[in-house]
């Protein structure tokens, strides 16, 4: 399937603290992003709130929206509507740096670094170890927002087939300007549980970047069968990149030490890159 963006007019703090700091000033008008920095635009300051175009929020929403430093919302019938899903568990898009892509919570959890790097250079980094993709066929293993298709892109890959099991992940990318460059005709979106929907391909891919939920959300995505799963569909010598991270470091736990060893049982040549947290290498030929 191709994945179809939501274009709604975002708020967030940093935006709304500019327009409160415009008013203070006694001005009529500012340049303000509804896409979280993507691009900007004329807004209006009257006695009510802003209006842009046909947009209109009240200064009550404004003040909201300023004094909440990591919560992001969709204009909607001038209300403010959280950027967020209650289900089986409770997603949002949380604001990380104005100026950087934000990242998606999971039961409080971060799915990306955010305390050292940025969503995007944490991406950048992963993508990296798979070395030249120019004209490559890639499989992303957990879109989550496409922050890694999207850097998998930039880096030349002539396609990217991108698995995501969970509906609302894909429900808040959508609503992401930083992820619509998913729409990109050269990406393949496959909704669907990773374990089975890899059973598709054989040989197929170039490289495959592997980026998981902890292990504690998804285990099975870190066991032996799985990793001779994507050994099955990498080509020959092709290269893989997987996110472990850190959990447990602060306990003397080393997560990568056993993923390293499976994956070699696998039929990989893999190392662990501390900078990336990746573990990393090829599929033997």
């Amino acid at each position: 399937m191709r994945f179809q963006p939501l274009r709604k007019p975002l708020i967030c703090s940093p935006v709304a603290e500019a327009i409160l700091k415009a008013r203070s000033n006694g001005r009529r008008e500012i340049e303000i992003s509804l896409n979280l920095g993507k691009s900007f635009q004329r807004a209006e300051l009257t006695e009510k709130g802003i209006k842009v175009g046909e947009i209109e929020l009240g200064w009550s929403q404004i003040e909201v929206a300023a004094r909440r430093e990591r919560d992001i919302y969709a204009i909607e019938n001038g209300e403010l509507a959280p950027l967020s899903i209650a289900s089986d568990h409770f997603y949002k898009l949380v604001l990380v740096k104005w100026g950087a892509p934000p990242t998606l919570e999971i039961d409080g959890i971060h799915m990306h670094r955010i305390l050292d790097v940025t969503p995007d250079v944490d991406s950048e980094m992963k993508i990296k170890l798979l070395g030249n993709l120019k004209c490559r066929e890639i499989l992303d293993v957990c879109t989550g927002l496409g922050y890694t298709a999207i850097a998998a892109l930039k880096k030349g890959a002539c396609k990217v087939v991108t698995i995501e099991k969970d509906e609302n992940v894909i429900k808040l990318a959508q609503l992401n300007p930083w992820s619509w460059e998913l729409a990109n005709e050269r990406v393949e979106l496959k909704l669907g549980d990773a374990v089975e929907v890899i059973e598709e391909y054989e040989e197929e891919f170039d490289a495959v970047m592997h980026d998981p939920p902890r292990f504690s959300l998804a285990g099975e995505l870190y066991s032996l069968e799985f990793y001779k799963k994507l050994a099955r569909v990498l080509k020959p010598g092709g290269r893989i990149a997987h996110y472990v991270g850190q959990p447990g470091i602060h306990k003397g736990r080393k997560i990568w030490k056993g993923v390293l060893e499976r994956m070699r049982l696998a039929g990989f040549d893999v190392r662990y890159d501390e900078q990336s947290r990746c573990v990393y290498g090829y599929r033997k030929r």
